[in-house]
């Protein structure tokens, strides 16, 4: 990450570099071409103004411009066709293109600028101006651009170090906490500076998995030691049935009692690592491919239908509401879901109760509730109930692996719905419903 970092900067910092000289080089090519083009017109427009002169008039005419030019900026001469100098202060050393313009050195005075134009008799007028002025100019152009450059690039050397300073420590702890987590410690977040800015995106998008990769940890842990403690009683039961009937193998009543008791441990077993395999099924996703819309009001009135005669059996008032909610998800399984919920009302309500199973909508959303006036779960016991095996204190003796709402969540959880207990005063609420959004 360090490495990768540092060479982003670098990079970036050399693009910027390069940016900034080619502006500047731009910025003094084109000035330094403009003060060039003005010299140029304006000795382009003395010698047309002098090539208007005549030619008898025209040497008389440069003596006198030459001591206006009491500077001695200016360069003026008319040179004869055999190449004599006829009158001015500037002599060519070698033939000049006409009309354009070349620099030139005088030893004396210094460099100037100088055109030659042909006049109408076939002499050559040449008129040139002193460009030190330029090229002082120049110069001084080329030294701010240079100076002002390199003060940029120190202050956004030291603004960059500043401000990088902040995001590096930043991805440091971003390093440290995913240290941490792949050393097993699922309860590690990525720290939020709260910016919204890229960091924080990817923490929450870090800290959603490993919640979930924690979760999933945590139930396979959870099942292995159920597993380990639910299992071994029946299991134990079966190898003393076995071990008994070997050593009394003469009674054909009591082997044949052995078997019908370890078959129906060893089916007990079966059952139990169905259910096991199901959620796992459950949990890896792979029925959502089945997913279409369901109305979740036609499904309650359903399920209601079904666990009425089981309903009456127990002398419970089975209540029903619904109204219309429809979600994206497997009717089967959630179905399944619903099922299981009102079995459990039912089984573990009050005889002679009450049950009701309704779809609302209140201040906190749509939900499905199904509620009993049993004696309900005590609230340090409801998360646990939500574990696999677990079954609450005083339900021993009711048939039951402890599976049924581990079932449940997997479902809700692969519809992306939420499963709360709650007190129903008397008896319990449970409540399914859509997750909050923060």
């Amino acid at each position: 990450m360090r490495i990768s970092t540092f060479r982003l900067s670098a990079m970036l910092g050399a693009v910027f570099v390069i940016g900034l000289i080619a502006m500047l080089g731009v910025v003094y090519v084109a000035t330094a071409r403009d003060l060039t083009a003005r010299s140029d017109r304006i000795l382009h427009a003395t010698a047309q103004r002098l090539l208007q002169v005549p030619a008898d008039q025209l040497p008389d005419r440069i003596r006198y411009e030459l001591r206006r030019d009491r500077a001695g900026f200016n360069y003026l001469s008319l040179v004869a066709a055999d190449g004599t100098l006829v009158v001015g202060n500037v002599r060519l050393l070698h033939p000049l293109p006409p009309g354009h313009p070349v620099d030139a050195e005088s030893r004396s005075r210094g460099p100037f600028r100088l055109v030659a134009l042909r006049t109408r008799e076939g002499e050559t007028l040449l008129v040139g101006r002193d460009i030190s002025l330029l090229r002082d100019l120049r110069h001084t152009i080329l030294e701010t651009l240079t100076v002002s450059g390199l003060l940029t690039l120190l202050c956004v050397a030291a603004a960059a170090i500043g401000f990088s300073r902040a995001p590096l420590r930043r991805v440091r702890a971003l390093q440290r906490a995913s240290r941490e987590i792949a050393a097993g410690d699922f309860s590690v977040r990525m720290p939020i500076a709260g910016r919204h800015d890229e960091l924080d995106q990817f923490a929450t998008t870090v800290n959603a998995t490993v919640a979930e990769v924690g979760r999933v940890v945590a139930q396979v842990k959870g099942a292995t030691d159920a597993i380990a403690h639910d299992l071994r009683t029946p299991l134990t039961r079966v190898r003393a049935t076995l071990n008994a009937l070997h050593h009394r193998p003469h009674d054909a009543t009591e082997v044949a009692a052995g078997i019908r008791q370890a078959t129906t441990d060893l089916d007990l077993v079966l059952e139990r690592f169905a259910a096991l395999l199901r959620i796992s099924e459950l949990e890896a996703g792979r029925r959502r491919a089945g997913f279409r819309s369901v109305d979740l009001g036609k499904l309650v009135a359903q399920v209601a239908e079904l666990y009425e005669p089981l309903a009456e059996d127990r002398a419970i008032t089975l209540s029903v509401a619904t109204r219309s909610w429809s979600v994206e998800g497997d009717d089967k399984l959630l179905f399944e879901a619903l099922s299981n919920l009102l079995d459990n009302a039912i089984k573990f309500g009050r005889p002679g109760g009450r049950v009701e199973i309704a779809l609302i909508e209140d201040e906190r959303g749509d939900a499905i509730e199904v509620r009993d006036d049993g004696p309900g779960i005590p609230p340090e016991e409801r998360d646990a109930v939500l574990r696999r095996f677990h079954r609450g204190q005083g339900v021993q003796e009711i048939a039951g692996s402890g599976l049924g709402l581990s079932v449940v969540v997997a479902i809700l959880h692969l519809h992306g719905l939420r499963l709360d207990l709650s007190d129903a005063r008397p008896g319990l609420c449970v409540r399914i419903s859509l997750p909050r959004r923060e």
